[in-house]
Formats: structure tokens, C-alpha cells, sequence
């Protein structure tokens, strides 16, 4: 692929939602049929570029031909006279008549946000949320996000399908939410990048640890939300949160791609861009304004990827935030991290009878059993913390974090 083409093809990547969001703006009712046109006008956009030379406008290109190509769609379709006209109606003549560019008081409109905020509309299972958002606002193909989330390209596409349908039944409005909302919908859109990211970075199944497609993804989407909602702390404290986080992935596997747990990774092999961006975010966010939970999380990734090792790490300040993180966003895992945070300040022995508190609700999940088993260890007691091993094991999702667990129950050290 030459240079030129590579620069389209992120461009169109880019401008695909957007495009999209045009449509739909117009077209509120008609989802699938303004997806399918915009898949036309990027097919279009990738043969004839390539050769006739790129737009001055191509954000307006591409919305002139996905109209047309949506006029086209609906006059194909005999059966929907009722709605062609209200198309036609909708669409101004002037696109029709071979505009070349979507000009006019809204030309540099970015709808964007509007359509991340439509697809994780909380009228949509959490499931769907994420598929849709990364079918709509990602680009990625049905078969791209099944083979992502280990499932069967149809579960995927009767997934998103049923989304589409929710939004045309409830006649979910395609705009921003005002004041009020926006901010316990902002939620649910961070809460769709994280799982999408997290899923991306420690895969919950397969033969691989990570998904790298879905976390630069997740990190692609973030970006778009922050530049979008620049002065959102919260917004801001993900984006810091995932570069942290995200900055590791060279040194988490090894050659086999067999898992590397942190204190024995190669902190060289770091992303030091990443960590810099990162936390440059999180001294931006933190007095922005509320504290949120990503900002907390992230501004304890950092204290790990600022520490040259993990001897050096600042674990009191850490567990200083893990306190604080539980008083703001109250959850099993946090309250984990920090049983890991407690051992390290005062001892494993605390950290056991702290740990012994969350057993109920984490007893069927593997990293409640790793943590018991290495705390076990560390307490000289290795034949319980062989079991313990055994039964994280059993329990991990993924193959790399089953063979490290298990080669850590018949090698304890």
C-alpha cells in the first residue's frame, strides 16, 4: 500500500462516523440504510481517490455521495414509497442535484458525539451498547468485533441488529442530551470504551492475553471523546488511564506469548510516549474538577509506570488512593487492587484477613484466587498457595493467564 493510500485510508476511518451522523441527523428512523450508504461512499471514496486525487472537502464528498447513495437505496426499495418520500423531503435538493461538498451553515458540523451517545444509550443492553459502537462509530465489521469477542459472527450480528432495532422502536432522538442528562450519559459512553478497552487489553478468552484491535480502538474512540469534551475530568482521566495502562502491553507477554506479570516485566520496553502523555493528563484532570473514578485509577497507573521498579513504587500513596478510589466508586475489584496495595504497606498477613471479607463475592473469579495464592506465599504457606493456584487456574478465561497460573501451582515461588 503506498504512502497516499495509507493517509485515505486513516482519513476515511476518521470521517466515517462523522459521515454517518450526517446521514443520521436527517434520518434519525432509518440506521441501517444510512450505514449501508456510508459504506458505499467510503467504497467509493477508496477507488476513485487513488486515482482522480483527493477532495478539497472530503468530509463534504463523502456526505454528498452517502445522501445520494441513500436516495438510491430507498428508490430501490418498492416497498418503502412512504419513507422515500420523507427522505426526499428531508434531503435538500441541492445534494441531489450533484453538490460536490456538504456546504452550507452546518458543513464543519462534528456529529460524532451524538452518535457515540445514541449507541450507548442506556434504552440498549450493555452487550449492544459496545457492538454498536464499534460497528457504528469504530467501523469495525460485524465479523471484526465476533472474532474479538469470541463469538459466532451471526450472535454478533443478531447483536447488533436488535440494537438498531431498539433505537427505531423507541424512537430514540439522534442529539445531544442536554445539561442535565449529559452527565449520567457520559457515563454509560466511558463505561463502553473502558469494557471495550479492557477487553482489548486482557482478553476474557482465547488463545491470546490481548486484543490489540479492540484497546487501540478503544483508545482511538477516547480520544475523539476528549477532544470532543475537552474540559471533562472524567473524560480526561480515561484517555490517561488507557495510555498508563496500555503503555505496558510490550513487556506483558513474552516470546510465546506466554504472560509477563509486572514485577518481573522489562519496564524498558515501556511506552515512555504513552506514559508521558498519560500522566501530563492526569495532573490536568485531577483539579479539574470531581474526582472521578477513572482519574483515580489512572493516577495510580501512573505512580506504577513512574517507579523504576517495583521496589521503588510509592505503595502508600497507592493505597491512599485505593482508599479513596472505594469511597468514590465502591466495587469488589477495587476493593481487591487494594487488598494487593494493603500487603505491601503493612504486611500479607493484614491482607489475608482483608481479602478473607471479599470471598463471597469474588470466589468464582480467578484474580480473587491469584491474589489469595501469592499472599498465601508470601505468608510461607506454600502448600495452600499451590492450591490456590490450582483454582485460579481453573477459573482464568484465557489460555496465557491458565498456563502462568498453572506453572505457578507447580513451581511456587
Amino acid at each position: 500500500m503506498s504512502p497516499t493510500a495509507r493517509t485515505d485510508q486513516g482519513l476515511l476511518r476518521e470521517l466515517a462516523p462523522q459521515v454517518l451522523a450526517a446521514l443520521l441527523r436527517r434520518h434519525s428512523g432509518a440506521f441501517d440504510a444510512c450505514e449501508d450508504a456510508v459504506q458505499e461512499a467510503l467504497l467509493a471514496a477508496a477507488e476513485q481517490w487513488p486515482r482522480d486525487g483527493r477532495p478539497e472537502n472530503p468530509r463534504g464528498w463523502l456526505v454528498t455521495v452517502a445522501s445520494r447513495r441513500l436516495v438510491d437505496l430507498v428508490r430501490a426499495d418498492r416497498a418503502r414509497r412512504e419513507r422515500e418520500e420523507r427522505l426526499f423531503l428531508a434531503t435538500p435538493q441541492s445534494e441531489l442535484l450533484g453538490r460536490p461538498a456538504d456546504a452550507g451553515p452546518d458543513a464543519d458540523r462534528d456529529d460524532s458525539l451524538a452518535l457515540l451517545f445514541l449507541c450507548c444509550h442506556p434504552a440498549l443492553t450493555a452487550p449492544s451498547r459496545v457492538a454498536l459502537t464499534l460497528r457504528a462509530v469504530g467501523g469495525l465489521s460485524t465479523a471484526q468485533i465476533a472474532a474479538a469477542f469470541l463469538v459466532p459472527e451471526a450472535t454478533m450480528a443478531q447483536r447488533i441488529s436488535r440494537a438498531k432495532q431498539a433505537i427505531r422502536s423507541s424512537d430514540l432522538p439522534f442529539a445531544l442530551p442536554g445539561p442535565d442528562e449529559r452527565d449520567g450519559r457520559l457515563r454509560e459512553v466511558l463505561q463502553v470504551l473502558y469494557l471495550v478497552f479492557n477487553e482489548g487489553y486482557t482478553s476474557t478468552g482465547g488463545d491470546d492475553l490481548t486484543v490489540t484491535r479492540l484497546s487501540d480502538e478503544a483508545i482511538r474512540l477516547t480520544r475523539l471523546l476528549h477532544r470532543l469534551l475537552p474540559d471533562d475530568a472524567e473524560a480526561m482521566g480515561l484517555l490517561a488511564l488507557m495510555l498508563l495502562t496500555d503503555a505496558r502491553r510490550p513487556a506483558r507477554t513474552g516470546p510465546d506469548g506466554e504472560l509477563v506479570p509486572l514485577p518481573e516485566q522489562d519496564r524498558g520496553r515501556w511506552d515512555a510516549a504513552a506514559i508521558a502523555e498519560g500522566t501530563a493528563l492526569v495532573e490536568r484532570a485531577l483539579p479539574a474538577g470531581r474526582v472521578g473514578p477513572y482519574q483515580l485509577q489512572a493516577a495510580i497507573a501512573a505512580l506504577h509506570d513512574e517507579a523504576p521498579d517495583v521496589a521503588a513504587t510509592d505503595w502508600p500513596q497507592i493505597l491512599a488512593l485505593y482508599d479513596l478510589l472505594l469511597r468514590v466508586a465502591p466495587g469488589p475489584m477495587a476493593a481487591l487492587s487494594r487488598v494487593v496495595a494493603v500487603a505491601e504497606v503493612r504486611g500479607p498477613e493484614l491482607a489475608l484477613r482483608e481479602l478473607a471479607a471479599l470471598e463471597s463475592e469474588l470466589s468464582r473469579h480467578h484474580r480473587y484466587h491469584a491474589v489469595r495464592a501469592e499472599l498465601l506465599l508470601r505468608s510461607g504457606d506454600s502448600p495452600a498457595a499451590t492450591e490456590a493456584f490450582r483454582r485460579a487456574a481453573a477459573l482464568a478465561p484465557s489460555l496465557p493467564e491458565r498456563r502462568y497460573l498453572t506453572d505457578r501451582a507447580r513451581h511456587p515461588r
